[in-house]
């Protein structure tokens, strides 16, 4: 793999393409700024899912835990460079896929507005924009099969996902050539894309790699890190800001709206879960008013440039309710073993965001006396759900038959800080280093 990506190197290095250059007057400068910091805001979210996700793991999976995420910030990135990109936004093929040969290794993607897309930015910033989107929809998916996974069966999964999931759904949904978008199906910053597209891949993950060792003895889990999980839903909340209000391309009325809408319904659906945990006999957590502000944001994506500011409140706390249901449903109804709750909170979050879209949208909501957009987006779901997950399942076999996704179960036993990749947060003494490497001999692996 290290002479292919060094292949690949040399080719982006040695083939020439044109970078059209923006002709004086053609930018914003607000735009170009404010559309820098977004993009900034947004990379910083997978880093914070890293932490999010690290903090609700045990000891020894952390490190696998939050590099599986960090890990997409360079393999999405190339593979968005040479084909991604294109696959998303090049000439459309019937609304389906875009063209891998118009933007592949960047052609003519430079530093000129393109009117199609970005009328007032470089278009190397749209690119750098989306570019972000790309890479936390599968770190998103990782919380579902987490503790259990072998990293490189992960990251050909990855770049499966990336390629036929992904990609086609950006350009249905925001190409405007795309099927999705040219039926009206609303997606302001990611609903569909992003959250449901992911949240219903790692239903498929945890469905196919099975249920934790440790869950099948009905071991209890204790939550080690409790900072780590607020400090990566502040580091969430933060950089949403550029993922919704950045969907507006400009620094223009509606980044104001859709900033203003992503914290009010983070803040309704914190507000809620705590509650629903008080109610039902517990005490309030912070873990759940982590989980609650995360469903918040994952509701409001898809409409936050579309509704209300008392709305987006709605939409916080519809999906606070639904999402805590689901996870108590999942977790003590089911053998499902979505380790940390992905589908019942980026997947039902999406499903609720893109559903009260078509119920509430300026003007053309099912509340403004018009079916039309309502119906297309229960259309849109019944499909982005059945591909996502037929997609995703298929995906997952081909990766486990090629590569392998379930680790034994001695090394899941072990943690797969040490089994994955011979590191650890903690001291490990020499008679435990000698266990560990003579239990992962050939013989016994």
């Amino acid at each position: 793999m290290l002479g292919t990506l060094l292949v690949l190197a040399l080719v982006a290095a040695l083939v020439e393409v044109p970078h059209p250059a923006a002709a004086p007057g053609s930018l914003n400068g607000a735009d170009v700024a404010w559309m820098l910091t977004a993009t900034a805001f947004v990379l910083i979210m997978t880093p914070g899912l890293s932490f999010f996700y690290g903090g609700m793991v045990r000891p020894k999976n952390v490190i696998s835990t939050m590099l599986q995420s960090f890990v997409a910030l360079g393999v999405v990135s190339v593979l968005f460079y040479f084909v991604g990109f294109s696959l998303c936004y090049g000439d459309s093929w019937y609304g389906l896929i875009g063209d891998p040969r118009t933007f592949a290794l960047l052609r003519n993607v430079g530093t000129a507005p393109n009117p199609v897309f970005a009328a007032t930015i470089p278009f190397i910033l749209y690119f750098a924009f989306q570019l972000k989107f790309a890479i936390i929809t599968p770190a998103l998916i990782t919380g579902s099969f987490a503790e259990r996974v072998r990293f490189k069966g992960y990251l050909a999964f990855m770049v499966l996902f990336s390629l036929f999931i992904y990609c086609p759904l950006a350009h249905w949904t925001w190409h405007p050539e795309g099927f999705l978008r040219k039926w009206g199906v609303l997606d302001f910053a990611g609903g569909t894309v992003v959250h449901i597209s992911a949240g219903v891949a790692a239903l498929a993950g945890a469905m196919v790699l099975g249920r934790r060792s440790a869950s099948l003895r009905s071991s209890s889990f204790s939550t080690p890190n409790v900072p780590y999980v607020l400090l990566g839903t502040g580091l969430l909340w933060f950089g949403w800001f550029g993922f919704n209000a950045g969907s507006a391309l400009g620094a223009n009325e509606l980044a104001a709206l859709s900033f203003v809408n992503t914290n009010l319904a983070s803040a309704a659906a914190l507000i809620a879960w705590v509650l629903i945990e008080v109610a039902r006999g517990g005490k309030p957590t912070a873990v759940g008013a982590c989980t609650g502000a995360v469903v918040g944001l994952v509701a409001i994506t898809p409409a936050a440039g579309y509704v209300g500011y008392g709305q987006s409140i709605l939409f916080g706390v519809l999906a606070a309710l639904i999402s805590h249901a689901a996870v108590h449903w999942q977790n003590s109804r089911t053998t499902i073993d979505d380790t940390l709750d992905v589908f019942p909170c980026h997947g039902l979050g999406g499903i609720v965001g893109m559903l009260l879209t078509g119920v509430f949208a300026d003007k053309v909501g099912l509340i403004h006396g018009t079916f039309t957009t309502f119906g297309y987006h229960l259309l849109g779901l019944v499909i982005v759900i059945a591909y996502s997950f037929g997609g995703a399942w298929i995906l997952l076999k081909i990766t486990d038959r090629i590569f392998g996704l379930r680790v034994k179960v001695q090394e899941e036993e072990l943690g797969l800080d040490l089994s994955q990749h011979e590191e650890s947060t903690y001291h490990i003494d020499e008679e435990f280093e000698r266990t560990y490497r003579r239990e992962l001999t050939p013989e016994n692996v």
